[in-house]
């Protein structure tokens, strides 16, 4: 009999309770499947706060106005909901154009960097080699 009651109860330290763990936990109580005492229990949890803690931060009520998150919102709603997401993603929209600009801008003045280098130390700096002239060079080089 004490081994059982060993097994049944384990002293625990938050440190030991996982993410999914607690999101389990919360799922099985938010589902009916078990209560909140029974899940410290079943767990071995010491306080039924901290299952409580769980609920307020992974849960799907809403404890501030006592409602489900889920729960259908007024049309005004929506529509607040969705003008803020556009108004959001026109900001987005405005800064990448402004990195693109920048980015084009940058690679057309390392286009004209390299011009002038080419002009100044007459080389072929953008010069590309096929495979086989590339092998050839190499051989050379490892002759003299």
């Amino acid at each position: 009999m004490e081994n059982l009651e060993e097994i049944r109860y384990i002293k625990r330290t938050q440190k030991d309770y996982s993410m999914s763990l607690k999101l389990e936990i919360v799922n099985e109580i938010e589902t009916g499947k078990v209560t909140i005492s029974e899940s410290t229990k079943k767990y071995g949890i010491q306080s039924r706060k901290t299952v409580v803690e769980w609920l307020r931060k992974f849960g799907n009520f809403d404890w501030d106005n006592q409602t489900p998150l889920n729960m259908s919102k007024s049309p005004e709603q929506k529509i607040m909901e969705l003008e803020a997401q556009v108004k959001l993603l026109e900001k987005q929209k405005a800064f990448l154009e402004q990195q693109a600009f920048v980015a084009d801008k940058k690679a057309i003045i390392f286009d004209m960097m390299i011009d002038i280098a080419e002009q100044e130390y007459k080389i072929d700096i953008r010069k590309n080699l096929p495979p086989e002239q590339s092998t050839n060079l190499k051989k050379k080089n490892n002759k003299q």
